[in-house]
């Protein structure tokens, strides 16, 4: 019982290894693509991971909105913001989302 509990806790921690890599990496990107996408997030939008002061978007530091969220603005647009659908991957909207979510819950 104790090695089928070893080897289930290795299994584990192999599997988070890569995740946390992964997530790190679509952090990165996440980040890079704020300030770089076209139009670029930063320009509207305030989020100070990103160093970005836009005043035309909402502070993401005060709304802290989830990737869900982030996910079907990037997707469908919203107000005066455009949909990013054509411009950016499926994977880049997700590593997008996943940054503004928890980048505004920094402190």
């Amino acid at each position: 019982m104790k090695t089928l509990f070893q080897a289930v806790a290795l299994a584990a921690v192999a599997l988070a290894v890569p995740a946390q890599a992964d997530e790190a990496a679509q952090m990165a990107l996440g980040k890079k693509l704020f300030t770089t996408a076209t139009p670029a997030c930063a320009l509207c939008h305030t989020l100070k991971d990103a160093g970005s002061e836009g005043a035309i978007g909402p502070v993401f530091d005060e709304l802290q909105p989830d990737a869900a969220r982030v996910t079907r603005a990037l997707r469908d647009g919203i107000g005066s913001m455009p949909s990013f659908k054509g411009v950016l991957s499926e994977a880049e909207i997700a590593a997008l989302a996943l940054y503004v979510s928890r980048a505004s819950r920094m402190k």
